[in-house]
């Protein structure tokens, strides 16, 4: 593939052979942002140089594919094992020669799911490498850097890519963001990958949205509800969002379900039984 700009701040790919823009497309929104430095590009070939990608087993079936040192928002991608192929769960903006070797051994990748823009980064680079599609929901097709044949737009509520494994828009941070129910996971009790749709707080006793993670902006309560619902009829046991050892390890139907009513609690001026110094609007 041509040599690729990668935004330094979230890992975005642009295409190469001409200057990239001033302000990566990506960041400059209200959900990221371009550092008070200024706007800075990498070539694709200055990131492999410095970088690794990190293949490691979470759990049976289940590997995460990271970067390493840290890059841009850092990220790690999960590969789904299935028989009827192999899923790779949101992406990451580094694929070495390495990563594809190790990665054909475990099945290769049938195919690219991506919960929200901000992890777009190098599915274009995925796809190339396994012949893969890339499978991502219509609401959010103008955000995507690398357009080409290799994408897929999907439109409603849920799409099964093969096998039992759903699609689910869950919104919230983007209009098609996507959650993937997976009900052999967790030793077949059922998972839900999350990238940061819904993430998992440091403590693991509760999840969290917001619109913006880094600008810190919250959601109205009728979309995180929404999220809740749009899940509502999936069995899942075990949360993982889109970072290495963010896991909710069991009890995670329970868990949203006490989050998203805190959450709501907290915008009308009550947590835990608490009475917050502002008034109910």
């Amino acid at each position: 593939m041509p040599i690729a700009h990668v935004c330094v701040t979230c890992g975005a790919h642009l295409p190469g052979g001409s200057p990239p823009p001033a302000l990566c497309p990506i960041c400059d929104e209200p959900r990221q942002y371009v550092p008070l430095d200024g706007q800075r590009w990498l070539s694709y070939a200055d990131l492999a140089a410095s970088h690794a990608n990190r293949i490691e087993e979470v759990e049976v079936d289940l590997w995460g594919v990271g970067v390493e040192p840290t890059f841009a928002i850092g990220q790690r991608a999960l590969l789904v094992r299935t028989e009827e192929g192999n899923l790779l769960w949101d992406c990451v903006p580094l694929l070495t020669p390495g990563a594809i070797a190790r990665l054909e051994e475990l099945g290769g990748v049938r195919a690219v799911a991506v919960s929200h823009p901000h992890f777009y980064t190098g599915a274009a680079r995925f796809a190339a490498a396994f012949g893969a599609e890339v499978i991502l929901h219509d609401a959010d097709c103008r955000h995507v850097t690398e357009p080409g044949p290799h994408l897929r737009f999907w439109t409603g509520e849920t799409l099964s890519p093969f096998g039992d494994l759903t699609l689910v828009r869950a919104g919230g941070h983007f209009a098609g963001g996507t959650v993937l129910h997976w009900p052999a996971g967790a030793g077949g009790r059922g998972e839900l990958l999350t990238g940061d749709i819904v993430r998992v707080i440091p403590d693991r006793s509760h999840v969290a949205f917001l619109y913006s993670y880094p600008n810190l902006i919250p959601l109205p309560g009728r979309e995180v509800e929404r999220i809740a619902a749009a899940v509502a009829r999936f069995r899942y046991d075990r949360i993982h969002d889109g970072w290495w050892g963010r896991v909710i390890e069991e009890g995670a139907e329970a868990v949203m379900e006490r989050s998203v009513a805190r959450y709501v609690r907290a915008l009308a001026g009550r947590l835990d039984g608490v009475q917050l110094p502002w008034p109910a609007s």
